[in-house]
């Protein structure tokens, strides 16, 4: 019998390791629950994972509430793929909280293992071009978009630096 599967994902857990999420990463040092490449698509009937923590279980359509992402799309290749995924693993209503650098930052581009960066428009096609994605059914609300400060932003904003 397949086990209790939290209700928030944690995709990229990495250093960012959560005890009340699903940690799914691709890397099998960071000790995932979930070891995944979400460059993959999902096969059409759900995944299963052996896991420490939860047992046997299946990752299947419209499960998460919460599915977080921070600092990590911009490492993924076949983003579109990983969207998919996500959009299929949650639920209606749910919400998919995403952090990832900004276009023109520093940061952007100094991590050799980025293979892309942000701005306002990357999020179009995952919201009201989805149908080019092959969505017919659900797509993505963009509800809130908002920029933060590394510590060099700040640093760099303190000392007057636009």
């Amino acid at each position: 019998m397949p086990g209790v599967i939290p209700a928030v994902l944690n995709i990229g857990s990495g250093k960012d390791w959560k005890e009340d999420a699903l940690n799914l990463d691709i890397e099998p040092e960071w000790g995932p629950d979930v070891l995944y490449d979400l460059n993959q698509p999902l096969p059409p009937y759900g995944i299963e994972f052996a896991t420490a923590r939860f047992g046997q279980i299946r990752l299947k359509d419209d499960h998460f509430d919460l599915i977080q992402a921070f600092d990590v799309l911009e490492h993924i290749p076949q983003l579109s793929t990983a969207m998919s995924t996500c959009l299929a693993w949650l639920r209606v209503g749910g919400v998919f909280r995403i952090n990832v650098p900004y276009d023109l930052s520093w940061g952007a581009w100094q991590d050799p293992t980025h293979v892309r960066a942000f701005n306002e428009r990357s999020w179009l096609y995952y919201t009201d071009w989805f149908w080019y994605l092959g969505w017919n059914h659900w797509r993505f609300d963009l509800l809130s978009l908002q920029y933060m400060l590394s510590p060099i932003g700040k640093e760099l904003h303190a000392q007057g630096t636009s």
